[in-house]
Order: structure tokens, then C-alpha cells, then sequence
């Protein structure tokens, strides 16, 4: 899966969790650029991504996230 079919599937997670259909990601969004990306729908996304590519995340990996670029590559490293 390229780096640009992931941000698109994230993307399409992220516009369904917080019922916003504006929702652009790029590599350097962050929580701060996005309304609603709070700590709680932080976890309904994650666990959206992780049921939706079926891969797992596991507590260090999920703190070292800083911006939308690092959870891409997070995902492209757990998938084939």
C-alpha cells in the first residue's frame, strides 16, 4: 500500500469519526489544525485504523505520534 492510499483511507476514517467531510491530512497535520481531534476521538480513530487496515498499535508506538505523517508511516510499517 503506498504512502498516498493510506493518508486517503486515513483521511476518509478521520472525516467519518468527526463528521466532517472538510478533513484534509497532510504529513505535518496535527491535532491543533484538526476541531474535535481531542484525546477521545484520538482513541476512536486509532481504533478505527486498526480495524479498518487490521493491524495493531501498541502503547509506545501510539505516544511517539507527533503529527499526521508519523501515524502514515506507523501504518505503512505494519502493513504488506
Amino acid at each position: 500500500m503506498t504512502h498516498d492510499e493510506i493518508k486517503n483511507k486515513v483521511t476518509k476514517i478521520f472525516r467519518d469519526i468527526l463528521d466532517d467531510e472538510t478533513i484534509v491530512l497532510h504529513d505535518n497535520t496535527t491535532a491543533n489544525d484538526i476541531e474535535g481531534w481531542d484525546s477521545l476521538s484520538h482513541i476512536s480513530i486509532l481504533y478505527a485504523i486498526e480495524k479498518d487496515f487490521n493491524i495493531k498499535f501498541i502503547l509506545i508506538e501510539v505516544k511517539q505520534l507527533k503529527k499526521a505523517g508519523d501515524l502514515f508511516d506507523l501504518i505503512k510499517s505494519k502493513t504488506p
